[in-house]
C-alpha cells in the first residue's frame, strides 16, 4: 500500500494542500486533522489530489466532513486534479455533483479569482 502524504503548498488564494498516495481507513484521520490545522476561517481550501491514487469510503467521508467544516467557517472547499479511482468514487456516490471540482490547481485558482463557484443552498 502507498502511504498518504499531505503538505501545504504556497498559495495566494487561500490554503492549498497537496494530497498523494492512498486515502483509506488506515490514514484518513491524518488528512482530516491536517486540513483542520491548516485551513483558515473564511478562506478557500483547495485539495490538490493529483497524486491521490486510491480512496475508500472512509476517505470519502473525510472529504465530506472537511467540506462541511470549511463551509461552516465561511469558506469553500475545492478539489483539484482528481484522478481515476477517486473520481469514480465521487461520481458513483453523487458527491461529484455537490463539490467544487476542477481539472487542476490553476483552474481552481481561476475559478476563485473570477468568482465562478458552484453555489450551494
Amino acid at each position: 500500500m502507498s502511504p498518504l502524504t499531505v503538505h501545504r503548498r504556497p498559495s495566494t488564494f487561500g490554503v492549498l494542500i497537496a494530497v498523494s498516495g492512498e486515502l483509506d481507513a488506515t490514514n484518513a484521520d491524518r488528512l482530516e486533522s491536517f486540513a483542520g490545522r491548516e485551513r483558515m476561517p473564511g478562506r478557500p481550501l483547495i485539495l490538490d489530489l493529483d497524486g491521490l491514487t486510491f480512496m475508500d469510503s472512509t476517505g470519502l467521508h473525510v472529504l465530506l466532513r472537511v467540506h462541511a467544516d470549511v463551509r461552516q467557517e465561511g469558506g469553500t472547499l475545492h478539489l483539484a486534479a482528481v484522478q481515476d479511482l477517486p473520481a469514480r468514487m465521487l461520481q458513483l456516490t453523487g458527491v461529484w455533483d455537490i463539490l467544487n471540482i476542477h481539472a487542476d490547481v490553476h483552474e481552481a485558482a481561476m475559478a476563485l479569482a473570477t468568482g465562478r463557484l458552484r453555489r450551494l443552498s
